[in-house]
């Protein structure tokens, strides 16, 4: 009963370093766990797998749709999926969750992956027995008010459609050109404008009914504890890959960071 959560890798041809520490995340964490038995693989595929691996968004720096495999970036994003589906046909669950850089990513690049996409937020049952709430991490950061109104934008289903019914070249050309806006923008804004929110963390909490979350996209991992509505609670925060990685791994004997 593992669960491994990764985010914030960014995976691009340009950062081969961080491939490479992502498939040797793959191939020493979860492909070298070995061929699970028929009823392991049998309760994977009814969606009740003994063990799950768990991308909170930003798995890829950028993602123009799921046709956004150029030469440049086709033999990365196919091995990337060939990971996953390998993951899979050993009895893993692989859940995907989009972030702020790759919110495009769909049903396509899933299905070639073996995985399921997951919703953000969802809440799950882990391992410990405790009910924890998972998220990418961005639509706490409500402090800053132009990437939230962003957000509410892109993610719409009109904006999409727009967006995805343009060539791939176009698409390519307008990411690169908001990536060079919103790598201006970040220089101009302060750290705790672009972190969470503690407000809007604690109510994500009780809405959900849970006194545990899981998210990433701040690149600052750690572990907070406080206290909120009279529980104790606790966030954990993912790593970036861009130096070294980083997962949290939940069985029945608790959570812990663990490393590349």
């Amino acid at each position: 009963m593992t669960a491994l959560f990764i985010s914030d890798l960014h995976l691009t041809p340009d950062a081969p370093a961080i491939s490479a520490r992502f498939f040797s995340f793959m191939e020493t964490h979860v492909l070298a766990c070995g061929e699970m038995s028929e009823k392991a693989i049998s309760e994977q595929l009814s969606g009740n797998s003994p063990c799950t691996l768990y991308v909170l968004g930003d798995l890829f720096e950028a993602w123009a749709g799921d046709d956004d495999a150029g030469p440049e970036g086709e033999m990365l994003y196919r091995d990337v999926a060939d990971q996953f589906a390998q993951a899979a046909a050993l009895g893993w669950a692989v859940k995907l969750m989009v972030g702020n850089r790759d919110f495009l990513l769909g049903t396509r690049f899933a299905r070639q992956a073996g995985a399921s996409l997951l919703a953000d937020p969802t809440t799950v049952t882990l391992a410990d027995g405790l009910p924890t709430l998972l998220m990418h991490g961005d639509s706490l950061c409500t402090d800053d008010h132009a990437y939230m109104a962003w957000r509410e934008t892109c993610r719409s289903a009109a904006w999409q459609e727009t967006f995805l019914a343009m060539s791939l070249t176009a698409r390519r050309a307008e990411f690169a050109r908001l990536r060079a806006l919103s790598k201006s923008e970040v220089q101009a804004k302060s750290a705790l404008i672009m972190d969470v929110n503690q407000s809007s963390v604690e109510t994500a909490l009780h809405e959900a009914g849970v006194t545990r979350l899981i998210h990433g996209h701040t690149h600052r991992p750690d572990t907070h504890r406080f206290t909120a509505v009279g529980k104790a609670c606790e966030r954990w925060v993912l790593p970036d890959w861009y130096t070294a990685g980083g997962f949290v791994r939940v069985t029945s004997s608790g959570i812990e960071f663990a490393s590349v």
